[in-house]
């Protein structure tokens, strides 16, 4: 949000309030503008408003507001005071000022954009959340000063309504309100398409939902780096790839998106992003059987399709190792003479959760009994397996060479198929 906005805003009330002060002889021909019957307390405001310095004119007006509390341009004096303390750059009073015009009227305007506008600024995120909401309510109330054309008035409300909708749906993001930030940033949007300082948010908004909206957020982030220059736009653009990615699986289709987006304010008609689904497991084993001979998977491969591929394809592979001599490499859980139970996939070792229940073909002698973690070559017969959790138990168990040392560096174990 730019600050010439906001010096607009407040340059309208210097400017209007001049207009609405009827002179005592002028009353009959009035129709809008407020009557000051007294000529003392038309001349002391008149000669307030009409100071060229901002000091002076913030000194004519505090001293009017002073000796006359109750005028009926006490509404129009604030404004032209809180435009003049703007001018100065003291945005204390300017606040202040703001404050003192809600007092009077609850519904003032820029009273509230001013408000809205400096919270923000200041990261009070309810506060200006809720002067924004309250000021484009009031927009609707607003009626056109005399002497303004229906034009200007039209681009006031409009430029107003745009400052208000972006502190709105900028502090509900700070807010983590996804919904409300999404509906005010998406109006601000609207209302200036260009504005990066809006579509950047608003793209936050949709990305960072539960759950997410990524056919919009991935819109608008390439919107954003298309208006973006320089080292910001590489960033955002990265950042909108690396979501695309996520979603869409791969990067084909981005430069269209980014197309789009540079050539649209808006998603167009029928735009829209294809979700990346991984296959499950079950997929996953039944890709490997067409594709590989059980006998040339991996351990990791042999648990995926036994726990979790379809009966027909757990069959194919179990039909393969049941009952032949395997060698295989492993992680020692536990140790007895009797029995070892070992993990053999990467995902267990990690977990030192035993996918293997290898029972020696003799007692294991006490100077050979591996140590629990040591990584261990050793023989074995499948003979049985249960799916869930799955444990394969072996038989004629053999230990093929000294267990290593769980330090030893040794080549890595396959992990089950990842998505």
């Amino acid at each position: 949000m730019k600050m010439s906005l906001l010096a607009i805003v407040l340059a309208l009330a210097v400017m209007a309030p001049g207009l609405a002060a009827a002179a005592p002889q002028a009353a009959a021909s009035a129709s809008q503008a407020p009557v000051i019957k007294d000529p003392a307390e038309y001349n002391a405001y008149m000669g307030a408003i009409q100071q060229k310095d901002a000091a002076a004119k913030i000194s004519g007006l505090e001293a009017f507001l002073v000796q006359y509390p109750n005028s009926v341009v006490k509404l129009d004096a604030l404004e032209t005071l809180m435009g003049a303390y703007q001018q100065t750059g003291d945005a204390a009073k300017v606040a202040d000022t703001a404050n003192r015009l809600l007092a009077v009227n609850p519904d003032n305007v820029r009273a509230l954009v001013v408000l809205a506008y400096t919270e923000r600024a200041a990261q009070k995120w309810p506060d200006a959340a809720q002067h924004a909401e309250h000021g484009l309510q009031a927009i609707a109330k607003m009626t056109k000063p005399e002497g303004v054309s229906d034009a200007d008035f039209d681009k006031q409300k409009s430029q107003m309504s745009g400052l208000l909708n972006s502190v709105a749906g900028f502090s509900a993001l700070q807010m983590k309100n996804s919904a409300d930030a999404q509906k005010y940033l998406r109006a601000a949007v609207q209302g200036n398409p260009n504005n990066l300082e809006d579509v950047y948010p608003l793209a936050l908004a949709y990305l960072t939902a539960n759950p997410p909206d990524y056919v919009n957020g991935l819109f608008f982030i390439a919107r954003a780096a298309n208006l973006a220059s320089g080292a910001g736009q590489t960033q955002i653009e990265n950042y909108g790839k690396s979501v695309y990615r996520k979603y869409h699986g791969a990067e084909d289709g981005w430069s269209d998106v980014m197309a789009s987006a540079k050539a649209a304010p808006e998603p167009p008609a029928g735009f829209t992003i294809t979700q990346y689904v991984p296959p499950t497991p079950a997929q996953q084993c039944a890709e490997l059987v067409k594709t590989k001979e059980p006998k040339d998977m991996s351990f990791a491969e042999w648990e995926l399709c036994l726990s979790a591929g379809t009966p027909q394809d757990a069959d194919k592979v179990w039909s393969v190792i049941k009952g032949k001599p395997l060698q295989m490499e492993g992680t020692v859980i536990t140790a007895a003479p009797e029995k070892l139970e070992i993990a053999g996939s990467e995902d267990d070792i990690e977990a030192k959760r035993a996918d293997i229940d290898l029972t020696p073909s003799g007692t294991i002698p006490a100077k050979l009994m591996p140590k629990e973690g040591s990584t261990l070559d050793f023989g074995g017969t499948p003979v049985s397996y249960t799916p869930s959790p799955f444990v394969m138990t072996m038989e004629k168990g053999s230990l093929l060479k000294a267990a290593a040392p769980a330090t030893a560096k040794k080549p890595p174990v396959h992990h089950r198929p990842t998505n």
